[in-house]
């Protein structure tokens, strides 16, 4: 018996020394959507946090707005030419920047996609929130607040990433699905507060009716609050993300709520993953790292407090 246990302990002992560890020089670029948002702030800390813990060095990067693709495919290229031992990327465009992503691969450089996707098998694994559900759900509580018919806008943060594609298509198929007395009469895009605020405007002046409108990011809920803030309509707004100015917003009654994510955590899951790939480990395609409603009746439960972010 003690034989038995002693070889055990050794080949316990052997495996452990067998298996690969993480180099003290391990580098990470990790390259956002943009700065321009709290959001990324919040993924940003996440991802800070798990560098810490698994001993790797991180740059965390990024174009100052989510409209400039040819910047982020800049700043992608220049991060690959480092040689880096692992690098996290979100996309802006789902299909134009899987050429630049390649050249990653050739070179060896695990891929770890996080919050928007890109449409190839590159990625060993996607760090996400399952938008399509979570716009589902947004879509549930804004028809139920409008007694399930009427009409509704939605105002998408973008037409070109996976983010802004499925939200757009999780809320509009939910309204399709669901409620047949509801109609989608306006779907507008906007990349930032400003351009969103506007937008949201000529939507309520096309559109006496409205009852409804469904803002798809950080920056258009906020275009959402300050539009109906200014203009007085009486309309049932729903966010999604999280910051300081939407939070405010729902408390006051401006917003009915909004879908929050997880980005600590999403910063989290990029960073530990690309840990793993370099353990050899095997990676699941998709990380669910989930979504929360919440309005004023739970801004405050600590679960979706957790979550939340200024």
């Amino acid at each position: 018996m003690k034989k038995s246990l002693f070889a055990a302990a050794l080949l316990g002992a052997a495996a452990m020394s067998a298996a690969p560890a993480i180099a003290a020089d391990t580098y990470f670029p990790i390259i956002a959507k943009g700065f321009s948002h709290q959001f990324w702030q919040a993924v940003k800390s996440g991802a800070e946090s798990a560098a810490a813990a698994n001993g790797v060095t991180i740059t965390f990067e990024g174009p100052n707005t989510e409209a400039e693709i040819d910047k982020q495919t800049d700043i992608l290229n220049a991060a690959i030419a480092k040689k880096p031992q692992g690098l996290g990327f979100a996309a802006l465009d789902s299909q134009a920047q899987v050429p630049a992503l390649q050249k990653a691969a050739d070179a060896g450089i695990p891929i770890v996609a996080f919050d928007s996707g890109v449409e190839s098998d590159l990625p060993l694994t996607t760090c996400t929130t399952d938008n399509v559900n979570a716009a589902g759900a947004a879509a549930d509580k804004l028809a139920e607040a409008i007694g399930g018919e009427g009409e509704v806008a939605a105002q998408i943060h973008d037409q070109t990433s996976a983010t802004g594609i499925g939200r757009r298509d999780g809320f509009v198929n939910r309204i399709k699905e669901k409620y047949p007395k509801i109609t989608i009469v306006d779907i507008k895009y906007a990349n930032d507060a400003l351009k969103a605020t506007d937008d949201i405007k000529a939507t309520l002046q096309a559109f006496p009716n409205l009852k409804g409108i469904f803002a798809s990011n950080e920056g258009t809920a906020v275009g959402l609050a300050v539009a109906l803030k200014e203009s007085g309509a009486k309309v049932v707004g729903v966010g999604y993300d999280s910051g300081k100015t939407q939070k405010d917003a729902i408390l006051d009654g401006t917003l009915l709520g909004s879908i929050t994510q997880n980005p600590v955590g999403i910063g989290e899951c990029v960073v530990n993953s690309l840990a793993k790939a370099m353990k050899g480990e095997t990676l699941p395609k998709v990380i669910d790292t989930g979504f929360y409603w919440y309005d004023k009746t739970n801004i405050t439960d600590p679960k979706v407090a957790a979550v939340l972010y200024d």
